[in-house]
């Protein structure tokens, strides 16, 4: 790739293809500042009959075009480049999880150890992990093989063992690939990638091992070469040079459409990763993103620059919703649901979406239904990724007596929603929420933010566009997100503790934008007035036992931005719990919806419109 000059760069052209629909936004320079100007899509042809990932690429670049009344695509069907007055682009790129995105099997020595780490590299590469091989997985030598041989991944990341130490057990894990002889997803015309990024010790033996005609070995530097540190970034930098060179390069048009772009194709979710690090870096702030869809949900969060990444691929909104219902089970959605339902309907809900998966709610009780899984849906990945999202196990941490009672011996997790500052949203149930007051509620119900966290979704969902510009252009990246890409819902000013229901949580005093004051008791939900850009700045004073931000019974003073929802005061305490008498926790969600203002034409409801 060339050198950019990004000072002359004034119109930016970005796509995503995605496994049904390829997306395309226009980004251009306006009084010196860069901003999202129009957006087009078409459907993706990397499949039968086209069997050309650009033929979607131009034809959702051509609508762009036309809505912006400026010449994108040639008439040869190729992005015009430099731009001029009324056509062309002065920067392509893209990103892509079309034919299933990136798909890998890793493997490590012990599974709580080299093994989480090299699904750590893979996932925040942006791949979906089909399966995590180990020493300790329980599985038996020939059913380890049997299953490697079975996978058919774009490609293989193996790890094991700190630099100088054993390098038995790791080139036994080789040994295991070796005899099953994988076959690559897109046939078997080319060769198996293999990463190695073990012990260095061991990689005479492994490229004795691997060496082999039908792979393609490639060794970077051990991404756990002590025990208390992982090097992920070797690691990561592999997967995207080997996602470019075998996966999309065999991929049907995709080396067409690398010809074009002025910098590398990432895959989707890596691409949303990385536009959250930036963000997370450029304003030093902890982050987590949520993309919730049709089979998976992914989490991303950092954590005091820790980047983590989960995909919960049985938890989604169409395809998995059984799936949600049955891991969440039913009893635990229906709490969520102010009023009665009958419970055969509901399964029959359920089936009908798993065999419609495009349709969308048509009445305020299939609404509520179906918000009401996807808050199931949320909080379980959520509760994953923090299982996932930890310190590195096999450490010995210096610990106090009292917290050889509260923690476990290794392996704590790093995300801390006291630390959160800013929770962004996107996926259809989210994103299309008919009122955004529910998309807040959404993310505040199954998240549980405490102290004071600022909520914002993903307005057309841009973030894998702006990931992959990011790379290339961070300022203007940056800018699209503030500005385009993020609509502030507002704040959620929540306090962590549980009391009795009616005794004093909190007071409260705002000046800035608004001036108010009052209290809250334990239970109760606020929405204040606070709209998109203004500012307050918030007083608060937890009664005792309960913490806001610094401490239990101490003081709290902050900052909080509106949004197109509000300023949200939540004392129903943390972590949330609801009655469990059904009439009495029907009774607190309907307080709970009215206070928030969750459905205000319930009594008329419109179809929902997507």
């Amino acid at each position: 790739m060339t050198k950019i000059d990004l000072e002359s760069i004034n119109v930016i052209l970005a796509t995503d293809c995605g496994s049904t629909t390829t997306k395309a936004i226009l980004i251009q320079k306006i009084d010196g500042e860069y901003r999202q100007t129009h957006r087009g899509e078409a459907p993706t042809t990397v499949e039968k009959p086209f069997a050309n990932v650009t033929i979607g690429v131009a034809n959702s670049v051509t609508e762009v075009g036309e809505l912006a009344g400026r010449k994108l695509v040639s008439d040869e069907g190729t992005i015009i480049q430099p731009a001029s007055d009324n056509e062309g682009c002065d920067l392509y790129i893209s990103t892509s999880s079309a034919g299933g995105g990136l798909q890998m099997m890793v493997a490590g020595v012990i599974a709580e150890m080299t093994a989480a780490s090299a699904k750590r590299a893979a996932l925040g590469a942006g791949a979906i992990v089909m399966d995590v091989i180990s020493s300790n997985d329980k599985r038996r030598p020939h059913e380890q093989i049997q299953r490697i041989r079975e996978l058919r991944p774009d490609m293989i990341l193996v790890s094991g063992g700190t630099d100088g130490g054993t390098t038995e057990k790791v080139v036994e894990l080789a040994e295991l690939i070796a005899p099953a002889k994988p076959q690559p997803r897109f046939g078997s015309e080319y060769l198996m990638p293999v990463i190695y990024a073990g012990n260095k010790d061991a990689r005479g033996n492994i490229e004795d091992t691997l060496g082999i005609d039908w792979i393609d070995l490639a060794v970077v530097d051990n991404l756990r070469p002590v025990l208390e540190h992982e090097n992920l970034g070797p690691a990561r930098d592999k997967i995207h040079d080997v996602f470019l060179e075998h996966v999309m390069a065999h991929a049907p048009g995709y080396d067409m459409l690398m010809d074009w772009t002025d910098a590398p194709i990432m895959p989707t979710p890596g691409a949303v990763g990385d536009i959250l690090q930036t963000i997370a870096s450029q304003r030093g702030i902890n982050v987590v993103g949520v993309d919730i869809g049709g089979a998976t949900t992914d989490v991303f969060s950092v954590f005091n620059e820790t980047f983590n990444r989960t995909v919960s691929a049985n938890l989604g909104m169409s395809y998995s919703i059984s799936n949600v219902c049955a891991e969440a089970t039913l009893p635990n959605v229906l709490r969520w649901v102010h009023f009665d339902m009958d419970e055969r309907e509901l399964r029959n809900r359920v089936k009908n979406k798993m065999i419609r998966p495009t349709t969308i709610p048509q009445s305020h009780e299939a609404l509520v239904f179906e918000q009401a899984v996807a808050r199931e849906a949320l909080r379980l990945a959520y509760k994953q990724h923090k299982e996932f999202a930890t310190t590195l196990k096999g450490v010995q941490q210096q610990r106090t007596v009292g917290d050889t009672f509260s923690q476990q011996s290794s392996g704590q997790t790093i995300v801390n929603n006291m630390e959160l500052d800013l929770l962004v949203a996107s996926g259809g149930v989210l994103s299309h929420a008919p009122r955004m007051h529910q998309t807040a509620m959404l993310l505040i119900d199954a998240f549980e933010p405490e102290g004071v966290t600022t909520l914002a979704k993903d307005s057309i969902f841009m973030m894998p566009h702006l990931g992959v510009l990011s790379s290339v252009h961070p300022k203007a990246a940056g800018e699209v997100f503030e500005r385009d890409c993020l609509v502030f819902l507002g704040t959620c000013v929540a306090a962590k503790g549980l009391g009795k229901h009616g005794k004093p949580c909190f007071t409260y005093s705002i000046e800035g934008a608004i001036s108010a004051s009052g209290s809250l008791n334990f239970g109760d939900l606020e929405l204040l007035p606070l709209g998109q850009d203004e500012v307050a700045t918030i007083t608060c004073e937890p009664a005792k036992g309960y913490d806001l931000g610094e401490g239990p019974g101490k003081k709290v003073v902050r900052e909080v931005r509106g949004g197109t929802v509000g300023l949200i005061l939540d004392a129903r305490g943390r972590p949330l719990a609801l009655p469990d008498e059904r009439a009495a926790c029907q009774k607190t969600i309907e307080q709970w919806t009215e206070a928030l203002e969750l459905y205000p034409a319930a009594s008329a409801p419109e179809p929902v419109g997507a």
